[in-house]
C-alpha cells in the first residue's frame, strides 16, 4: 500500500494522477526552522521526518512525503497568519522571479530517497487592487507563499521555469522516477481518484 504523508488536498489529487489506490495519514510533525538552516535542507529534513513518523504507523508501506516553501531574498515565505500578512509576502512577490522548494521522500521497507525539487516562478507587476481583490478570495490563507497557482492565483503569475506540479505542492515527474525506484507501479488518470 502506498500511503501519502499529507493533508493537502493539492497533494492528494496530484498523486491520484500518477496512483488510482493510496492512503492518507498526515504526520504531525514540528516545523519549525533550524538556526542557519537552509531553504532547501529545511524543506527535504521535512520530508524526511513526514516519511518517518508515518513510517513508524506503516512499517511495511510506501510512504510519500512531502514539504514546500517559497523563497525570495533568501527568505521563506511560509503560510501567511492574516490577511495583512498574505498582501504583505504577495507585494513582495509582485513583478520579481522567486524559487518554490518541494522537499519530496520516498520511504519503504528496502529504501529511503529524497529529492529537491526547484521551480523559478516569475509574478506578474499587478495592482494593489488585484492582490487584495486575491487576498479577499481566501485562497491565500494555507497556502506557502500565499498564492495557489492551481487556483485563481494564476491570474498574478507571468511565467514559470520548471515543474508546475512542484509548484502546487508534489512534483509529479520526479516522484515518479522515486516510486519506480521504489519498484511501485503507476497508473496513470486523467480523472484522479
Amino acid at each position: 500500500m502506498v500511503i501519502l504523508a499529507s493533508q493537502s488536498p493539492r497533494r492528494r489529487e496530484l498523486l491520484a494522477r500518477i496512483l488510482d489506490d493510496f492512503r492518507v495519514c498526515p504526520a504531525d510533525i514540528d516545523e519549525t526552522p533550524r538556526p542557519q538552516e537552509s531553504a532547501e535542507e529545511y524543506v527535504e529534513r521535512l520530508a524526511r521526518e513526514k516519511a518517518s513518523a508515518v513510517q513508524g504507523q506503516f512499517p511495511q508501506d510506501c510512504i510519500i512525503a512531502a514539504d514546500t516553501t517559497v523563497v525570495i531574498d533568501g527568505l521563506m515565505l511560509q503560510k501567511p497568519e492574516s490577511d495583512d500578512h498574505a498582501f504583505a509576502m504577495l507585494s513582495q512577490l509582485r513583478g520579481r522571479e522567486h524559487c518554490v522548494l518541494t522537499g519530496l521522500a520516498v520511504y519503504t521497507p528496502r529504501i529511503e530517497s529524497a529529492r529537491v525539487v526547484s521551480t523559478r516562478v516569475r509574478f506578474a507587476p499587478v495592482s494593489d487592487e488585484l492582490l487584495w481583490a486575491y487576498v479577499a478570495s481566501g485562497e491565500p490563507s494555507d497556502k506557502a507563499g500565499a498564492y495557489a497557482l492551481q487556483g485563481v492565483g494564476d491570474v498574478l503569475i507571468e511565467s514559470i521555469d520548471g515543474s508546475v506540479s512542484n509548484v502546487i505542492g508534489l512534483p509529479l515527474q520526479v516522484l515518479s522516477q522515486l516510486l519506480a525506484h521504489a519498484k511501485v507501479n503507476l497508473s496513470l488518470s486523467r480523472s484522479g481518484n
